[in-house]
């Protein structure tokens, strides 16, 4: 008989979930109102309260941040954080001298303002450096390196802040506007550099990536679901989660400093996510209704079955999301609660506000058509025959052929992750309508690339005594003029107290170049230690540039315990949910595989350049050090949604019919429609990511985007099945001591049963005993 089937003799003890499910459906009117009124309650306290996002982090420990309080101690404003506003004429910038005056002074007197250098006034470190250290320059990056190109068209002032200026919200640009107008007013093309120019940014409008999400995920549903009332419930009910998980957010955001990325990356798992969970719980309401079942009570058993699945595999996002605190980077850990929190909300709206619509529109959810409703199965099919059924067949017959396809797959994707570079997107591969951009080609022009990320050399000698300074400051300079990589080494200078040394160093290459990463670690790691050997000076490199690196190294050097705490936790809850000690291990495996693959893919767009032009990134890009344990964390939580949503099936399965076969092939074919249509849907959303001028943004949407199809794809019709066949019985055993000490995790509601009210693991006895 058919698996989805109504009993209807006798009545199994009815749990939590079944009865939310009922209530919410008996009391729809209730259930909504209190949706609407909690929605308009949190949007009012987020306008009111609601904080404002930032990219204002520090890491604690690390030498970048050492040397930034050295120089905040002994030369605040030389210890500030700058920010280059740049300046292009076609007649030399000479002729300028009142308005760039009144500019820099105007701009002294702006809030937050420690100092502002008039580039017409100070000092060229052309005439100063040694002559060794000029010989040695690229010819690609001119000898000056002061705030003058050696043509006198190019310029750029350099203003000192006390805070982070891209926390100071764009409001403050006006003040900004206002003092450099002379110049622009004069014919001076303006552009702004750094964090005024991030600043400068217009602001996301992540409108256009939803609605093209939803647009794509209606006509999926309708394609392969034909009910039009069924396709914009899923997508109303995720799109109301998300809306009050954003205003959570805000609202968090006015205690926790969260990142400007944050809401676009909440809103884009969010809606992922919520579309998917609505879609597993009206699937199988919706086959309860065409098997007979009333309302009321087919919402409840779709929560109590689907909903607890729903549960289930929320959680395991969740876990893994917070998870990446085990990074102890609070920005990379902030980055993952902020999407846990809209997964909460899309879970409470899957497990109250579904089923609540599912009674309001009762047995009419099939009213309007765009062709013949279907659900899972098809009603009174005692054993299912479809097309998928037949495909799991033929892997039955020839498993080490599909599960070698599926590694081959995989392995071949995965081959550009082995040459992966972690860094900072820089702000050349911003788009040529970004003031950032303009500053950025500008000063790459003038002064070379090196000059848009300089790295300052800090030695603190406040431990040294003053009649050995001097032979210091000459070793370090003739140490420092030496270091390969570097275009140019200004001279050492002290500080007016004259504890501190202070340089600067342009590398040869654009800040997100590889080898500015390793002339900064050469910096830190041998050329500092060597100036400053024999004494008891300390020496540091600190700057923007050099924080990134600093940042870059930490991610990197704990990606590994990351993967280790999430790998580890989803097969915890895996093997506490099943009951199967290789069916937990096989998850695993496999989740590490597709995400490999999509690493591999992420780096052959971007760092690679392959595509990465037609994506709107100019050149190529190494991949933001915080992405691939981003995309870790949050790939390997979602790919548990159709993971445990299809051993669910399989397992249910395999409890009644102990044929470990069978329950594969019968699990594909009730699960292969909504888990390919979920799958096309949080596809589309993510991709649709990738129109944002966002570059982290393009990247985090495309290779979420890949690893759902690959995991859909690839990892559930050829590698799962085929797994599973291999394994067969196997797949659920597990040692007896550990299933005495193991929590019990109801995935599917087995002791839930119909929607009439029986056991589905006792209704095949039951009709036997009849």
């Amino acid at each position: 008989m058919s698996p989805s089937h109504v009993y209807t003799g006798g009545r199994a003890a009815r749990g939590g979930l079944r009865r939310i499910g009922e209530w919410c459906a008996r009391h729809f009117v209730i259930v909504v109102v209190a949706w609407l009124v909690a929605l308009v309650a949190l949007q009012a306290l987020n306008r009111s309260f609601g904080g404002e996002y930032s990219d204002d982090f520090a890491l604690s420990g690390v030498q970048s941040q050492e040397g930034l309080d050295v120089l905040k101690k002994h030369d605040p404003q030389a210890g500030g954080y700058s920010s280059q506003i740049v300046l292009h004429d076609d007649q030399p910038l000479t002729g300028l001298g009142s308005q760039m005056s009144t500019a820099t002074g105007d701009l002294q007197k702006l809030p937050h303002v420690l100092s502002a250098q008039n580039p017409l006034t100070a000092p060229s470190s052309s005439s100063q450096q040694s002559q060794s250290q000029q010989s040695q320059q690229s010819q690609q990056s001119p000898s000056n390196v002061g705030p003058l190109s050696s043509d006198g068209k190019t310029a750029y002032i350099t203003v000192r802040f006390d805070v982070q200026p891209s926390t100071l919200g764009d409001g403050y640009l006006t003040g900004v506007d206002s003092a450099v107008q002379p110049l622009r007013k004069a014919g001076a093309q303006v552009e702004y550099g750094g964090p005024l120019g991030e600043l400068a940014r217009p602001a996301a409008d992540d409108r256009v990536s939803e609605l093209i999400g939803f647009g794509v995920a209606i006509v999926v549903l309708l394609i392969g679901f034909g009910s039009v009332l069924a396709a914009v419930m899923p997508l109303v009910t995720a799109l109301v989660a998300v809306v009050g998980g954003l205003a959570l957010l805000g609202l968090f955001a006015a205690a926790f400093t969260f990142a400007t990325v944050s809401p676009t990356l909440a809103t884009m798992i969010g809606l992922g996510v919520g579309i998917d969970y609505a879609l597993f719980l009206i699937t199988r309401h919706r086959q309860n209704l065409m098997n007979g079942a009333d309302p009321v009570r087919a919402a409840g058993h779709a929560t109590a079955t689907s909903g607890r699945a729903v549960l289930v595999s929320g959680c395991t996002v969740i876990v893994a999301l917070t998870g990446l605190y085990a990074s102890g980077v609070t920005f990379i850990g902030k980055l993952g609660l902020a999407a846990a929190i809209t997964v909460v909300s899309a879970v409470i709206g899957a497990l109250t506000l579904v089923p609540a619509l599912l009674g309001l529109l009762g047995k009419h959810i099939d009213r309007f058509t765009v062709r013949r409703p279907v659900a899972e199965t098809e009603e009174g099919a005692d054993v299912p025959q479809g097309t998928w059924h037949r495909y799991a067949k033929r892997v039955e017959h020839r498993p080490w052929q599909f599960l070698a396809a599926g590694v081959t797959t995989v392995v071949v994707l995965a081959i550009p992750l082995f040459s992966i570079q972690l860094g900072h997107i820089g702000d050349g591969a911003d788009p040529t309508s970004f003031t950032d951009r303009r500053a950025y080609d500008l000063m790459t022009d003038a002064f070379g690339p090196g000059s848009n990320g300089p790295l300052t050399v800090v030695v603190d000698q406040s431990g040294v005594p003053s009649s050995q300074r001097s032979d210091l400051a000459s070793q370090a300079q003739k140490t420092l003029n030496g270091v390969p990589g570097a275009a140019t080494v200004t001279p050492l200078t002290p500080t007016q107290d004259g504890d501190v040394l202070i340089a600067t160093v342009y590398s040869k290459e654009s800040p997100q170049d590889a080898a500015t990463t390793d002339l900064t670690n050469r910096l830190v790691d041998h050329t500092l230690p060597q100036a400053v050997a024999g004494t008891d000076a300390h020496g540091y490199v600190t700057g923007t540039t050099a924080a990134q690196v600093d940042f870059r190294d930490i991610v990197a050097s704990r990606l590994p315990l990351i993967i280790g705490v999430v790998v580890g936790l989803a097969f915890l809850i895996i093997l506490a949910v099943f009951r199967g000690l290789l069916v937990a291990l096989k998850a695993a495996v496999l989740n590490v595989l597709s995400i490999a693959a999509s690493y591999g893919v992420v780096v052959a767009v971007f760092q690679w350049g392959w595509g990465g032009p037609a994506l709107g990134v100019n050149g190529k890009v190494p991949i933001e050090s915080y992405v691939p344990m981003m995309m870790f964390a949050i790939i390997f939580g979602l790919s548990m949604d159709y993971e445990i949503f299809l051993l669910s099936r399989v397992h249910e399965n395999w409890m009644r019919t102990k044929d470990a076969k069978d329950s594969v092939a019968h699990a594909l074919e009730i699960t292969a429609r909504v888990i390919t249509c979920a799958a096309l849907i949080m596809v589309s959303v993510f991709a649709a990511f990738i129109v944002s001028d966002n570059i982290v943004v393009k990247m985090l949407g495309l290779g979420l985007a890949v690893s759902v199809l690959i995991d859909a794809t690839v990892v559930r019709l050829l590698m799962v099945p085929a797994v599973m066949t291999l394994l067969g019985s196997h797949a659920w055993w597990t040692p007896r001591w550990l299933d005495r000490i193991m929590p019990h995790i109801d995935a599917e509601g087995d002791h839930e049963g119909g929607p009439g009210g029986v056991s589905a693991s006792t209704a095949p006895e039951r009709e036997r005993a009849s």
